[in-house]
């Protein structure tokens, strides 16, 4: 039996979906951002400019995880009248990037691949 979703449904299983779709790529797209440093603020900055709104409580917290795996290096800089915290990429955080680059690029294809079969098909 099928479940008739109504607009408010489908709207809101959409965002839902999108979210996930996004916080898969994070890891990647914020590696990505750091070969400068950068503190949090602008780096959510940065990715809203480029389309990716990000929340802080989703950034924060993964800035602090990748640093903990070894994937970013920080310091602070107090010489202004707000310490900032700046982020920058690790040597294994370029390698690890570089491969989940390598990946995606894979993924991607192989996605782009099996949507254009399948709108052919269904036209």
């Amino acid at each position: 039996m099928y479940h008739i979703m109504n607009e408010m449904d489908m709207t809101s299983l959409h965002e839902k979906l999108i979210q996930e779709l996004r916080r898969g790529v994070l890891v990647m797209v914020t590696l990505s951002q750091l070969s400068q440093s950068r503190y949090g603020y602008e780096l959510i900055s940065h990715m809203a400019e480029q389309g990716l709104e990000v929340e802080q409580g989703t950034l924060y917290p993964l800035l602090r995880r990748l640093e903990s795996q070894g994937l970013l290096m920080s310091k602070w800089n107090v010489d202004s009248n707000r310490p900032r915290r700046y982020y920058k990429i690790s040597p294994a955080g370029r390698e690890v990037l570089e491969r989940l680059v390598e990946d995606w690029r894979a993924l991607a294809l192989v996605i782009e691949n099996l949507l254009t079969d399948t709108y052919e098909k269904d036209g």
